[in-house]
Order: structure tokens, then C-alpha cells, then sequence
């Protein structure tokens, strides 16, 4: 029988898909434990999304959409780079502490499926990674900052941002940090990781 798509319904269901994969991740969650989370049987679940899998893609495409325009817009700003360091590791950080379960997900769906991250975020090449490059490149001509290319110098900015949250099971058992204790590490991080970008590149 056909039923009528409900917004609330299928809102229920993200809302409790987003707290299991934070939970257990992709791998560890399970369609039935979302349907139990989001109150509603497991065929209703299946009605709205076939797998798992589906169900992260419409997660992630939400995030994304909101997230990533900002990003792109603040490195395409005129202002001073290590302000714009500063407003992009802030940004990211909390990105990834409201959805710490994207980091393993995406780095997946990107080596098996290059094309995925254009297709679930809708967004082509631009001209503002061209206009941080012109801005690298001007900064190390006036001798503020070595030379770097605009690779490179994202690559420093992401994997520093990610890769705590990546090993956060790792990190919190060295350290025996409990969850607040590494929400706390976190906003340290917004701090540490734009001094440290900005002194490994001053001359």
C-alpha cells in the first residue's frame, strides 16, 4: 500500500540515525536500532530509505550542503590568511564535533567513488581555490610566509582538523580522556592548530 512521504516522520528517522552512526559509526550501526531510536517499525524505516548506506548519503549530503559554502566562502574572503586560518579550523572543528561519524564514511565513499563528494555536495571547481593561491603566493613574494601551494597548505589544515577524530578511541584511551575531556581537547585544538599552520610557514 502506498503511504504519503511525512516530513516529520523522515525527520524523526535522520535525527535518530545521526545518534546511532555517532554512536556505533557506519559499520557498527544497525537499520533496525534506527528504527527503534526514531520509534517506528523497521518496514516504515526500509519505505523511506533501502540501506544504511542511503540513509548516511542523505546525512551527509545535509551536512555538507550547509557546511561547505561556508568553508569555500571564508577562504575566498579578503582578508589577512591567518584570520582566515583561524575562521576555517574553527568552522571545521565544530563540523565535525556535531558529526564526528563523517571523517570514516567520506574517506571511504572517496576511494572507492572519487566522484561522490562532487556529486552528494552539488559543487564544481571554483575560482576561490585559484584566489587563496594568489593569495599564498603574493604573501611569500612579500616574504611573510615560505612558499606553499594551495594543496599542500589545505592538506595541512584538514588532516590536522580530522585526524583527531579519527583516532578518537585511540586518543581517549592513552590519555584516559572521558568525553567531556575531549570536547575540551577540541576547542584547544582551535587555538593550537592556526598557531602551529601559521609558524610553520612564517620565513
Amino acid at each position: 500500500m502506498y503511504m504519503e512521504p511525512n516530513s516529520t516522520t523522515e525527520n524523526r528517522i535522520k535525527e535518530a540515525a545521526r545518534k546511532i552512526f555517532i554512536k556505533k559509526g557506519l559499520a557498527g550501526a544497525r537499520m533496525q536500532e534506527i528504527a527503534d531510536e526514531a520509534k517506528i517499525n523497521k518496514a516504515m524505516l526500509h519505505y523511506y530509505y533501502r540501506n544504511k548506506e542511503q540513509l548516511f548519503k542523505k546525512i551527509f549530503e545535509e551536512v555538507a550542503a550547509e557546511f561547505v559554502p561556508k568553508i569555500f566562502s571564508i577562504l575566498g574572503e579578503d582578508r589577512p590568511l591567518e584570520v582566515k586560518v583561524q575562521d576555517f579550523v574553527s568552522h571545521y572543528l565544530d563540523m565535525l564535533t556535531r558529526n564526528p561519524f563523517l571523517p570514516l564514511f567520506v574517506l571511504s565513499e572517496l576511494r572507492s567513488q572519487p566522484e561522490f563528494f562532487e556529486n552528494a555536495v552539488g559543487i564544481k571547481r571554483s575560482g576561490i581555490l585559484e584566489k587563496l593561491a594568489v593569495q599564498l603566493k603574493a604573501e611569500a613574494k612579500a616574504g611573510h610566509i615560505k612558499p606553499i601551494s594551495p594543496a599542500n597548505f589545505m592538506a595541512n589544515l584538514m588532516s590536522l582538523s580530522i585526524f583527531p577524530f579519527l583516532a578518537q578511541p585511540m586518543l581517549q584511551l592513552i590519555f584516559s580522556m572521558n568525553t567531556q575531556e575531549f570536547k575540551n581537547f577540541i576547542e584547544e585544538r582551535k587555538q593550537l592548530i592556526p598557531q602551529f599552520i601559521m609558524s610553520s610557514l612564517k620565513t
